[in-house]
């Protein structure tokens, strides 16, 4: 593989959730190692606004559904403009219609699949993982397991998981700046989620279990960092349960780092979750988690050693799970000081760009 190679990236949405992330920290990662780096995505888009922002070569490309094989001929037009070496492809429709185009311009493709939903055994399935792409990446392997039983060959599938970059999470003003600017006190314990208000990511859960605690009088602050289209049944359900003075919805926020700083416990209550990169974040800024048993996040918390899983849908449970580790404060130490080392055990970065440029030098060798 040359030192040098050019990537074209294709990612189909209009916002920027945890995928999105994923992306641009990828691309960061190979335009570090001298790789020249186009992104495919909607005009207008956030990912075309970040990726301008930080920049990155920008083609933008309506991709409005999936039969929206106009867009296949654009992003062909496109991908053969940028001289690129090969293709990666994020989202679903990025797959299928950016593998078209791939396809099209004769050029070698690959796919990250990053939910841990069924895959359907279709003529579109077979289409996509026999001949559209050469590699389909899944995060976990929970994502995994799933292509394997939607009849993806296993020598086309490739296990690289999310990661972070805990320098990107280094806080910028102190713990007790951090809580004083959201009006906790020093004596108050401090609940956080970072999460888009989505039913998949259970934050009715977590208000039920905050008020199951309530009900024992243990009264931790809970900050929802975050936004979607949840908002405001939330706040209904919060307003329901009487717990409008220890709910604080935050919005989009982007100070992780001083959040996860300011906090004494994270939790994810996901419903699904391909990966759970919240849950890693919070581990590298060493802080204990609390999380659902599904998906990703059975393989990057380990339950007693950097965090507490609780069964999914079981709002008793997470609150058991709460009050032992908000009155156990050797508890909370053990688990946030094992944050960080198990970050380093495949979850940094550096490691998930290293893992793409092996795949990518087998897909080019392939390809010759």
């Amino acid at each position: 593989m040359p030192d040098s190679l050019t990537i074209a990236h294709v990612d189909s949405e209009r916002g920027f959730l945890g995928g999105e992330a994923q992306v641009f920290l990828l691309m960061e990662g190979q335009r570090s190692l001298g790789h020249r780096v186009v992104l495919f995505c909607p005009p207008g888009s956030r990912s075309a606004e970040e990726g301008a922002r930080r920049g990155f070569e920008v083609v933008p490309v309506r991709m409005r559904n999936d039969l929206d094989f106009p867009a296949v001929a654009c992003l062909a037009r496109g991908l053969r403009a940028s001289g690129c070496d090969l293709v990666h492809l994020h989202t679903g429709r990025a797959t299928w219609l950016g593998g078209l185009a791939a396809r099209l311009v004769g050029r070698p493709a690959l796919s990250t699949r990053r939910m841990d939903r069924r895959v359907r055994r279709s003529w579109r399935t077979r289409l996509i993982y026999r001949h559209l792409v050469s590699r389909v990446v899944a995060i976990s392997p929970a994502v995994l397991d799933c292509l394997m039983k939607g009849g993806v060959p296993a020598d086309r599938v490739a296990l690289v998981h999310d990661a972070v970059d805990p320098d990107a999470l280094v806080p910028r003003v102190g713990r007790e700046a951090a809580r004083a600017a959201l009006s906790a006190r020093p004596e108050d314990a401090v609940i956080l989620t970072l999460a888009a208000l989505i039913r998949r990511k259970g934050l009715d859960l977590l208000l039920d279990a905050t008020a199951l605690l309530h009900e024992k009088g243990i009264e931790p602050q809970v900050w929802i960092a975050g936004d979607g289209p949840e908002r405001r049944s939330l706040g209904a359900q919060c307003a329901r349960l009487g717990l409008d003075g220890q709910i604080r919805f935050l919005g989009e926020r982007r100070d992780a780092g001083d959040l996860l700083a300011a906090c004494d416990v994270f939790v994810l209550p996901s419903r699904r979750e391909g990966m759970g990169v919240a849950a890693l974040e919070a581990m590298a800024a060493g802080r204990p988690v609390v999380a659902s048993a599904v998906g990703g996040l059975l393989t990057s918390v380990v339950d007693g050693r950097t965090g507490l899983l609780f069964p999914p849908e079981d709002a008793r449970a997470l609150a058991s799970a709460l009050e032992r580790i908000l009155e156990d404060g050797a508890l909370r130490e053990r688990l946030g000081l094992a944050g960080p080392s198990r970050i380093a055990e495949g979850f940094l970065a550096r490691q998930m760009v290293e893992a793409y440029e092996i795949i990518y030098q087998g897909i080019l060798r392939e390809s010759r």
